[in-house]
């Protein structure tokens, strides 16, 4: 079972890197595992300099192979083995990332002290990683891509009275919650007798580089927090397209059409010195809206719809 999600901003701008942003990386920590969503140049810093270790990490996922979301992985990689890493390492991307990948991590001189898996993505689908899969789907890029949802899987929520009432043994409370039921002193305790209902799970989207794009809304539906990428503003609006990017507006226009519950605005484009033009226009369509910051973190609570 999930107990807690926290979200890790350690990259927000897009294109290269800059004094005020590194380029794109988001850290998702559950429980004491956590994945990677895209690693720019320099997220090894900025896992340095956050509250998430990099050994912690057991899995990434590039949305596509533009250098500002995936050109940290050697480095990232190199830092894990010097560390003594042993814990194998699962990266997944569009179709290509095995070739392109298998070609960049071979640089240089270094011994690897674990394992690396590549797996190639194409189309829609999920993957199955216990109590909780990812959803991918083609995005709107100039270069193949994919945007990525983390969805943690319903569970249902126990009643303390129920289990007081009964005197099931807590110890066996969470093999009632995955096999649905277990034996006790000589009875069949079923999760039904212990519900109080269903805990609706955590879904967490992210976008990465993409045009607003009605085929990604069933990807983003009914997300927690929607993570989208806002590179420019309507004023730069036909630059914006053409190169394969979203607008303020646009991003809202995705989590309002999605029934998302929070938007947050990454990927600025560096020719900004300030986002206000952005994140005001994203704003007028969808309220519960925010400009990402370096090395933010955000927990991410069940009922976040509500606030």
């Amino acid at each position: 079972m999930i107990s807690s999600v926290r979200l890790y901003f350690l990259g927000t701008g897009g294109s290269w890197p800059t004094p005020q942003r590194n380029t794109m990386s988001i850290g998702l920590r559950i429980n004491d595992e956590a994945i990677l969503f895209d690693c720019g140049e320099s997220t090894q810093v900025s896992l340095m300099r956050s509250s998430l270790s990099l050994m912690k990490i057991k899995r990434i996922f590039i949305t596509h192979f533009h250098g500002d979301h995936y050109l940290g992985l050697p480095g990232l990689i190199q830092t894990m083995s010097l560390y003594g890493r042993k814990d194998r390492l699962e990266i997944f991307g569009p179709v290509g990332a095995s070739s392109i990948l298998g070609n960049l991590l071979s640089l240089g001189y270094y011994s690897l002290s674990f394992d690396i898996s590549v797996t190639d993505l194409e189309g829609s689908s999920s993957i199955d990683f216990g109590d909780y899969y990812v959803s991918y789907s083609k995005a709107d890029h100039t270069v193949p891509a994919l945007s990525y949802a983390f969805v943690e899987k319903d569970s249902f929520r126990f009643d303390e009275l129920k289990i007081k009432k009964m005197g099931v043994p807590r110890k066996i409370l969470e093999i009632i919650r995955k096999e649905g039921y277990a034996d006790s002193n000589g009875r069949r305790i079923n999760v039904e007798d212990l519900s109080s209902g269903v805990r609706k799970g955590r879904k967490i989207s992210y976008s990465g580089d993409t045009r607003k794009s009605q085929n990604l809304i069933d990807l983003f539906r009914d997300s927690t927090v929607l993570i989208h990428e806002a590179t420019g503003d309507k004023t730069n609006e036909r630059k914006v397209v053409a190169y394969g990017h979203s607008t303020g507006s646009d991003a809202a226009s995705q989590a309002k059409n999605s029934n998302s519950a929070k938007l947050v605005l990454v990927h600025f484009s560096p020719r900004y010195n300030t986002i206000d033009p952005i994140l005001e226009e994203a704003r007028k369509l969808f309220p519960n809206v925010i400009a990402a910051e370096e090395l933010m973190e955000m927990e991410v609570v069940l009922d976040d719809r509500k606030n």
